[in-house]
């Protein structure tokens, strides 16, 4: 279910854009990201930063696509986005010694620190391969392409994810036994 939630704004906007233009998809996407997120306010009780952050770009460059009649601002979005996820991840890593992404899911997972801050570098490195992607399609290729490239570049993340749930199962700690139990 999160992950159709997560895939419905690109997926309206694809549809949009190949009813309309990308002028109509641009609104359809800012429309379905507003509902995404309201969405997701409501089953999870709050919205995530990156949530918020994905809405705000979404909003600004969207908006700038629609008043000024230019798609490169809402073609840019992404490679923003993503760069601005890599930066944030690695500055408070390597400047502040923060792990965000430990401290964003540490109560749910247990992982020795290493781990931590290797996850937190391979998803900076991620953003980072991420933008540069849609900011080569973005260049190099036809707004068409670009469009297509946007829905099957969701196989990239799910690759990713995928991969990193396998890196994270080897090296998971499981909690000792709880010894104050007397035996049954």
């Amino acid at each position: 279910m999160r992950l159709l939630l997560d895939f419905f704004p690109i997926a309206l906007f694809v549809v949009a854009y190949k009813l309309g233009d990308i002028y109509t998809a641009t609104a359809a996407l800012m429309a379905a990201t507003a509902i995404q997120t309201a969405l997701l306010y409501k089953v999870d009780g709050k919205v995530a930063t990156v949530q918020k952050a994905t809405l705000g770009l979404i909003v600004v460059f969207g908006t700038l696509t629609l008043v000024l009649q230019d798609q490169r601002f809402i073609q840019w979005k992404p490679t923003v986005l993503y760069g601005a996820l890599a930066v944030v991840l690695a500055v408070a890593l390597l400047v502040y010694k923060r792990n965000l992404l430990q401290l964003m899911l540490g109560t749910q997972l247990k992982l020795p620190t290493n781990v931590w801050r290797n996850l937190a570098l391979i998803w900076a490195a991620y953003f980072v391969a991420m933008g540069v992607l849609n900011a080569f399609v973005t260049m190099y290729y036809s707004l068409d392409q670009w469009v297509e490239f946007k829905i099957w570049g969701y196989a990239f993340p799910i690759i990713f994810i995928v991969g990193q749930g396998l890196y994270i199962a080897t090296h998971l700690r499981e909690d000792p036994p709880n010894t104050d139990q007397e035996p049954s």
